[in-house]
């Protein structure tokens, strides 16, 4: 069962996560950049507020490609990872009184999201369309 749930606002350059417990409590709130280094410390992140990648669920909403990078290397890392419809997020984010959108916030919003739906939410194993888009993702990133 999850007690860390960790949303994820992807960009073209950086991203910001926001992780809650499964009270709802803010755990931690970081950008970092579209890389290798900015995953790594990611998941340093997910580490240290959890027991193990199994504790964890993180989400990210659909970006197009963006989110293609840190979803392989999320899951590569073994982490419980999904990629989110971003109608859902929105549809869940005019459910509270909110009127601000920043990043921060949306990252806040997908977290809140996954904790609430926990038990809807499964992670299916990658289809070969992904994996080869996983593959692009990981030469692209070698040669930036």
């Amino acid at each position: 069962m999850s007690k860390l749930f960790v949303g994820i606002d992807v960009s073209k350059d950086s991203f910001v996560a926001c992780g809650i417990d499964a009270n709802g409590n803010t755990l931690f709130s970081f950008k970092g950049a579209m890389d290798i280094n900015g995953f790594s410390e990611l998941v340093k992140l997910i580490t240290s507020h959890s027991n193990g990648f199994s504790s964890a669920l993180v989400g990210l909403e659909s970006t197009g490609c963006y989110q293609v990078a840190l979803f392989s290397y999320l899951i590569d890392k073994g982490i419980n990872t999904v990629v989110l419809n971003p109608l859902l997020i929105s549809n869940f984010a005019k459910l509270s009184l909110r009127k601000t959108k920043t990043d921060k916030k949306d990252a806040l919003t997908i977290a809140k999201f996954l904790l609430y739906h926990k038990d809807s939410i499964q992670a299916h194993s990658l289809p070969q369309d992904i994996k080869d888009i996983r593959d692009i993702a990981r030469e692209r990133e070698s040669l930036a």
